[in-house]
């Protein structure tokens, strides 16, 4: 209880430490967020006063140009003195356009604009004035010439004065718009410092309490992942040991089989041998007689009791270890040849077969003849299961654990439980023709060669046998 409590507590002050953190980090991002829409306004404004500054001053000396050119043409009388003349008149209306467009807005300005674009209108209309009279008497300073030059004068120092005071009010302006930009800029320093200790703070608390916090999980995490390990190992090992008990009983189910296989054999066949001496010394004794179907009976005894000599070779046949011939060969490629052996059949009953072989996988030691004969009792086994036209036979080759393993699957109506477990038994069968011995010799065989043979079934999910072999 103390402890859920002392954790609780923990947790809230966690929680209240981040929030107030990203509190204040939220704040400043705020204030950052007015600082620099404020700092835009004003660097608008600084480059709407530059910009006034910067057009008057053009203006003033577009009209100077012209002025000059008109002084030059009155004094050469040359007519080259008029093209900056008539060059200023243009720049000076654009640039009275573009003064215009950017004090749109401002009715200060606005009118003082106004009111040196009337003077220039005036200057010029001097100016033309001035040079029709020069024109009408060249090389003559009549009283009109010079009282335009007076007037044109004054109209000038007029403009001069009309452009200082713009240029003068819009330093004052440029003067408090720069104070203004550079408190904001500093509030925005300021702000943006406030944010990085702010966030400085909040990292350096996230790793104090991390580390503190998860000292304990990480050890009890390292704890934890020693105990899975540990387990894992103890699992495998168990299932590793768990497999060699099956096979282990398996052997021993095999050799008692073969033992049970061998008293019966030795039982029967004594007492066989009594019945087919009589028969022969009956056979003898007839000979030549006209007993009543005496030849008939005695030739069912003769006929029955091979019969029963041959279960009893193919019992001892299928649980007895036997010498074989080894050989190095491919897996897959003995796979194949057994799959030529069930051709027929395949083709048949319209079998689809899927190999899915692995390439790299290592040659394998076997007596080829035999075990072809345990791979063809599985295939032929899974190709009766099948239904014909919709029967898929799986082969596969791999390699697990240093052995070569190889999967035959069907999609048959698969095996119950209860058959699972019988399958490899001696006269075993679920066929209407069939002497229960084609898996009990498959097992012998695999036996035989130091492997391993499982079975995996489900009813109505076909089966799968497995077996596994040593690498050459």
């Amino acid at each position: 209880m103390k402890t859920a409590i002392r954790k609780f507590a923990f947790d809230l002050r966690i929680r209240v430490g981040y929030g107030t953190a990203f509190f204040l980090l939220l704040s400043s991002y705020l204030l950052t967020l007015y600082a620099n829409s404020e700092l835009l306004k004003e660097a608008r404004l600084v480059d709407h006063s530059n910009k006034i500054i910067t057009g008057v001053e053009s203006l003033l000396s577009s009209l100077k140009d012209a002025e000059t050119g008109f002084r030059g043409f009155l004094l050469m009388n040359d007519e080259r003195f008029l093209v900056p003349y008539s060059k200023s008149h243009r720049t000076v209306d654009s640039c009275y356009s573009n003064l215009i467009r950017e004090v749109d807005g401002d009715q200060e300005e606005h009118s003082e604009l106004a009111t040196l674009d009337r003077l220039i209108d005036k200057k010029y209309e001097v100016m033309e004035q001035g040079l029709a009279i020069h024109r009408r008497y060249p090389l003559q300073l009549t009283d009109s010439l010079k009282i335009k030059g007076f007037f044109g004068l004054e109209i000038m120092d007029h403009i001069r004065s009309v452009v200082r005071q713009i240029q003068d009010k819009e330093q004052q302006r440029l003067q408090t718009r720069l104070q203004a930009m550079t408190t904001r800029y500093r509030t925005l320093n300021n702000v943006i410092l406030l944010s990085l200790g702010v966030a400085i703070f909040m990292a350096l608390f996230g790793y104090y309490t991390y580390s503190y916090e998860n000292k304990g999980r990480r050890i009890a995490g390292e704890r934890i992942a020693l105990y899975q390990r540990q387990l894992n190992e103890r699992i495998e090992e168990l299932d590793h040991a768990n497999k060699q008990l099956i096979q282990m009983r398996s052997i021993e189910k095999f050799a008692a089989t073969g033992r049970i296989a061998r008293t019966i054999a030795h039982e029967v066949r004594n007492p066989l041998t009594n019945i087919n001496l009589a028969v022969e010394q009956l056979q003898a004794e007839l000979n030549g007689t006209q007993a009543e179907n005496a030849d008939l009976m005695l030739d069912m005894i003769s006929r029955n009791s091979a019969r029963i000599n041959l279960l009893i070779t193919d019992l001892l046949n299928s649980t007895k270890f036997t010498d074989l011939v080894y050989k190095r060969v491919s897996v897959n490629q003995l796979l194949d040849e057994t799959l030529e052996l069930a051709k027929d059949r395949i083709l048949l009953k319209s079998i689809t077969v899927v190999k899915t072989y692995s390439d790299d996988i290592c040659d394998i030691a076997v007596d080829v003849e035999r075990i072809k004969i345990a791979f063809l009792n599985i295939i032929v086994n899974a190709i009766e299961a099948m239904e014909p036209g919709a029967g898929i036979l799986q082969l596969k080759t791999t390699s697990r654990d240093g052995k070569c393993v190889i999967s035959i699957t069907d999609n048959g109506p698969g095996i119950d439980e209860e058959s699972v477990s019988k399958v490899f038994e001696p006269y075993f069968t679920s066929k209407t023709k069939g002497t229960g011995l084609g898996l009990t010799n498959t097992q012998n065989i695999i036996l035989n060669h130091n492997g391993h043979i499982g079975l995996e079934s489900k009813k109505g999910m076909g089966t799968t046998f497995t077996i596994q072999l040593d690498f050459a």
